[in-house]
């Protein structure tokens, strides 16, 4: 087989993904040095480390999501990006709230995107709340679930006379009865909350 005809077949085996993932930053091994310029979600996954040399990639910001549901790792491999590029296809796109979803249960409750699938990430039941301000967020989130969670106490509290009946948001979400998560999205904040 000649070189020409190889790489027509290497070039048929690209794999390519159904979301831009964002760039990613790399460091090849074989010349000890960082790879010039970033490389996209398809370049890594279609990177040749016996060819082109052993490296790895992580993302380098651009794409939000990707950087969040990644940011625990050191690096990212392709398999990864292609688990993560299903699973969105699976959830139905590349939102905000997919990636949220996602990160959760990838670094809170510590599933692998191997094992994720799209019902596995809807059954964790997370609440996901974003916004400008975190302070904001959270007292938004505390009210909602109050009124989700004890509509009874919570309709009683709203209907009281009593100065003296005062909800504290930051006392209602810290308690064991939830599990939360504060995260920037860009400019955005997200507070993820997951009953216990």
């Amino acid at each position: 087989m000649s070189m020409e005809t190889e790489n027509d077949a290497k070039d048929k085996e690209r794999l390519e993904l159904q979301f831009d993932l964002g760039t990613f930053e790399g460091f090849n091994f074989r010349q000890q040095s960082a790879i010039w310029g970033n490389k996209t979600a398809d370049e890594v996954v279609n990177w040749d480390h016996d060819r082109d040399g052993e490296a790895e990639f992580w993302p380098s910001g651009d794409n939000h999501g990707v950087h969040l549901v990644f940011r625990s790792s050191n690096a990212v491999s392709a398999t990864e990006l292609i688990e993560l590029d299903r699973l969105l296809g699976e959830m139905g796109g590349d939102s905000d709230e997919n990636f949220l979803r996602i990160h959760y249960a990838k670094n809170v409750c510590g599933c692998s995107l191997e094992d994720l699938t799209a019902e596995g990430v809807e059954d964790e039941n997370v609440h996901i709340f974003l916004g400008d301000c975190f302070t904001d967020v959270r007292k938004e989130a505390a009210y909602e679930l109050f009124e989700l969670y004890w509509p009874e106490e919570y309709k009683a509290w709203e209907g009281s006379l009593c100065d003296g009946l005062i909800f504290d948001p930051d006392r209602f979400l810290d308690s064991p009865a939830f599990s939360v998560d504060e995260v920037k999205l860009g400019d955005t904040v997200a507070v993820l909350v997951a009953p216990q």
